[in-house]
């Protein structure tokens, strides 16, 4: 089968992380595919480095979350030529499926005009609104096929997908070999991992912090993470949270191997805002079976099953109050560290996601 494969970023995150971990198995099927990235982001290089083509489209740049005027103008303008770079592109690779990994890309797929099927994969809420309106439109028009990383990314595609077109897949990821928790002595260390931006959390990450200290002083707090995508307001918000935690949190930026900061904590707090999806993160510290905390948002409850495999909270006084519980009862912590790597196994490998990922594929180019 013959590939094209378009993401709307070339700079790294969940849903370009997601296609990374697709490139070994398309080439393990004997698929050709031509990848297809915006600007010259780092993802370019790494592509690449898999053995396949990488190729540049125009789309953006647009900052994430709320668009400006200037967005909207830029997407107006450049999607009559995105829609030709798309036809020539899947014409030339003689492809069989188009897989769009972004929201962004719809309109423009949907004016190509082409007979080739197209897939969708939807990693994040898209919001009501105009901009989820123009999305279910473009899906309409092309009759796609779309995969959802869960229930609370699908529901805004219910409308305008057949239902045999439409499936939830959760998100995979590659563990470490064993489990990496292990009862430590000294100062529990807490961390907080993922992009430094509102959604996630990092403010009421330092809240919860503040309140766990009034019990446990001797607790360590770190944030790992950086900006990302160019969002509107986030230097700003990464330098409140900076000057906020100067004194009590540990900054050590981006981290490129997750399992290794992993490795270094008790216990992962997830603050996510009401429209987070699953989140990457949850899933690598269960497979790492490092405990977690989470807020009640989004699709975050559809992965952790509460009491179990980890802990679902309702703000900030239930997360300080959880993590409190969790500090001062280690035999709990052992047991939902087991549940979670377990749970991992069962239902959030990578393998089984890239086979799901690919069966659909499959199917969406045979119609």
């Amino acid at each position: 089968m013959k590939l094209l494969l378009l993401d709307q970023f070339s700079d790294p995150g969940g849903a370009q992380q997601g296609l990374l971990d697709l490139l070994p198995a398309v080439r393990q099927r004997g698929w050709q595919a031509t990848v297809g990235l915006p600007g010259s982001g780092p993802l370019f290089e790494r592509v690449r480095a898999l053995g396949f083509e990488a190729v540049e489209i125009g789309c953006g740049p647009y900052s994430s979350g709320r668009k400006s005027l200037r967005d909207a103008a830029r997407f107006v303008i450049q999607t009559p030529a995105l829609a030709r770079c798309i036809r020539e592109l899947a014409q030339r690779a003689q492809a069989d499926l188009v897989y769009l990994n972004g929201p962004r890309l719809l309109p423009a797929a949907a004016r190509a005009g082409l007979p080739t099927p197209m897939l969708f994969h939807s990693h994040s809420y898209l919001r009501p609104g105009p901009v989820q309106r123009l999305a279910a439109s473009a899906l309409r028009r092309l009759d796609a096929w779309v995969l959802a990383t869960c229930r609370f990314v699908a529901a805004p595609w219910r409308d305008a997908v057949r239902p045999e077109r439409l499936a939830v897949v959760y998100n995979g990821v590659e563990g470490p070999r064993a489990p990496l928790f292990r009862p430590r002595e000294g100062a529990p260390r807490i961390g907080c991992i993922g992009r430094i931006a509102p959604e996630k959390g990092q403010r009421e990450f330092l809240a919860v912090a503040a309140r766990v200290r009034r019990v446990w002083p001797q607790c360590r707090f770190v944030v790992y993470g950086a900006a990302l995508f160019s969002e509107p307001g986030v230097e700003r918000y990464t330098e409140e949270v900076r000057a906020a935690g100067r004194d009590a949190i540990e900054f050590p930026g981006w981290v490129g191997d997750v399992y290794a900061a992993l490795a270094d904590l008790d216990l992962v707090l997830v603050p996510s805002a009401a429209h987070e999806a699953t989140t990457r993160v949850i899933l690598e510290a269960f497979a790492a079976g490092i405990p977690v905390v989470a807020f009640r948002s989004g699709g975050i409850p559809e992965v952790i099953e509460d009491g179990r495999t980890g802990f679902l909270a309702d703000g900030v006084e239930e997360m300080s109050r959880l993590t409190v519980d969790l500090l001062s009862d280690r035999a709990l912590m052992g047991r939902v560290s087991r549940d979670a790597r377990e749970g991992w196994s069962r239902e959030f490998t990578l393998e089984r996601c890239r086979e799901q990922v690919l069966q659909w594929m499959e199917r969406a180019a045979s119609k």
